[in-house]
């Protein structure tokens, strides 16, 4: 499993939330407390928005604890909205196209979960990607996949509405391939201008999520980056955390975004 922080708010540096704290991303990815495993060095990347509409991205395969590209990318770039994710891949290859986030047109996603026997179902889900998306597919990931039909489901319209179609298709491919490995999705979506976080299982065991938010903006987290639970409310199991411009962040559950099956 994965570790990833997204900021969304008033403009800081990267490093303050991606390098600094003591138990920042950069730490995670060698000493993750509350995932599968400790060690996250199947590459990294971050994805930031700038004075262009579309996000920047710089990925690669290199532990993020060894790139020293990274803390100085970070101490430089300044972002009202930013991603950070350090990889543990469930399978597919160590590769800079399979590391995330992803981007496509202004919205960039990363992940931290699985489909559980993705490899059995993973030609038959790739089909449902309309050709004009999966031109833009450069990875072999899951992650990918999904992010790709979401669009197809109308992601600009109805994001979490486009993420429950796009994680019930999987589900029904796994349950026509006999797959009994969990589905698991904590995620996070962003069009640089609100922001949507996923804490979704089919088994009621996803990746921990947590947020906080501070006069300075929101933090979503997999884990608390300063080492200590206080301040940080952990999004609950089935939950999906909303921010929209000029709204107060809010958490609603299963029942209020319609979809049961993968809380």
């Amino acid at each position: 499993m994965c570790r990833f922080l997204a900021y969304h708010g008033d403009p800081v540096y990267l490093d303050e939330l991606v390098c600094a704290p003591t138990h920042s991303l950069v730490h995670q990815s060698l000493h993750a407390t509350e995932a599968q495993t400790e060690t996250n060095g199947d590459g990294f990347g971050i994805g930031w928005y700038g004075e262009r509409p579309e996000p920047g991205l710089y990925r690669d395969v290199r532990p993020a604890w060894s790139d020293e590209n990274l803390r100085s990318l970070s101490r430089q770039i300044r972002a009202r909205t930013f991603f950070a994710h350090v990889r543990a891949s469930t399978g597919t290859a160590t590769t800079r196209a399979n590391c995330h986030p992803f981007a496509h047109g202004r919205h960039l996603f990363m992940h931290n979960g699985q489909i559980g026997g993705y490899a059995r179902i993973r030609r038959r889900l790739e089909a449902m990607i309309p050709d004009a998306l999966y031109e833009a597919r450069q990875g072999s990931t899951d992650s990918e996949a999904l992010f790709l039909l979401a669009l197809a489901h109308g992601l600009d319209r109805d994001p979490v509405g486009a993420m429950a179609a796009s994680l019930s298709a999987a589900g029904g491919l796994m349950r026509e391939a006999g797959i009994d490995e969990p589905l698991r999705f904590t995620a996070v979506l962003t069009d640089g201008e609100s922001l949507t976080a996923f804490r979704w299982a089919c088994d009621g065991r996803p990746p921990s999520l947590y947020w906080r938010e501070t006069g300075t903006g929101l933090a979503v987290v997999s884990e608390p980056i300063d080492g200590l639970r206080a301040g940080w409310s952990e999004v609950p199991k089935g939950g999906t955390l909303l921010a929209r411009a000029g709204e107060p962040v809010r958490v609603v559950g299963p029942d209020q975004v319609g979809f049961r099956a993968a809380a």
